[in-house]
């Protein structure tokens, strides 16, 4: 049985952050690899696989204002910036991995502020000046990525190279692609990681998979709080 796998890379990098802890580039990359492979049958030996397929943008070089320090980033500058050209030119070197780039929509790049602050400040726990720089993120749109997915889901199915695929994602854009495949006879598994995903996504994947330990219910906070897994999860 042949297998493609096909990772939503910016779900799965917030995702490994919050299963697997932060990780250099290099060691990041290598995690990536070593779990689309729980996928694959051990008895398969690997040559199950036919191709990993990571999706994901570039990052940007746009210099971002903050309107909390009143200051303007430039996020060419910024730790994240190297740590994801790293990533992404580790991958490169994988092998039966492809990247599939898309693009970001800067121009609706900012600043925005957590949901938790929001309820605090609406609630008027916390005033204005009580806010940190932890209460904001970095909101950039993707553009591309979600119809590179699908392209390639509906051509594998088409072309009959696969019996199998997996997705790993968390939404459900993928949808029109999937039920396409399934009507091609192939068999598509969706692993979310874990991440909470709507009941009537399953009548349209043929199963539902993760391959990691489930977190603790009290581990809410996939960008601050890191569930620490046991050696066999990694």
């Amino acid at each position: 049985m042949k297998t493609a796998i096909l990772v939503d890379g910016g779900f799965y990098r917030k995702r490994a952050i919050y299963l697997f802890g932060e990780k250099p580039a290099k060691d990041r990359a290598d995690e990536l690899v070593k779990y689309c492979l729980r996928h694959i049958d051990k008895d398969d030996d690997g040559n199950g696989l036919y191709r990993i397929f990571y999706y994901d943008c570039k990052p940007s070089e746009k210099t971002i204002y903050n309107p909390l320090t009143n200051k303007s980033v430039n996020l060419q500058k910024s730790e994240l910036y190297s740590w994801t050209n790293d990533f992404l030119r580790e991958l490169t070197h994988k092998r039966k991995l492809a990247l599939r780039m898309g693009e970001l929509l800067e121009s609706s790049a900012g600043y925005i502020l957590k949901s938790d602050a929001l309820k605090k400040l609406c609630r008027k726990e916390i005033s204005v000046d009580d806010l940190t720089p932890d209460d904001f993120h970095l909101e950039i749109q993707q553009k591309g990525v979600d119809m590179r997915i699908g392209l390639d889901i509906a051509s594998l199915a088409q072309k009959k190279l696969v019996d199998k695929i997996v997705l790993i994602a968390g939404d459900s854009d993928f949808v029109p692609a999937a039920k396409h495949a399934r009507r091609e006879g192939i068999d598509f598994v969706l692993d979310p990681m874990w991440h909470t995903i709507k009941d009537s996504l399953n009548e349209h994947i043929d199963g539902l998979e993760s391959k990691v330990s489930k977190p603790p219910n009290n581990i809410h906070d996939p960008l601050h709080i890191h569930y620490v897994p046991k050696e066999s999860d990694i």
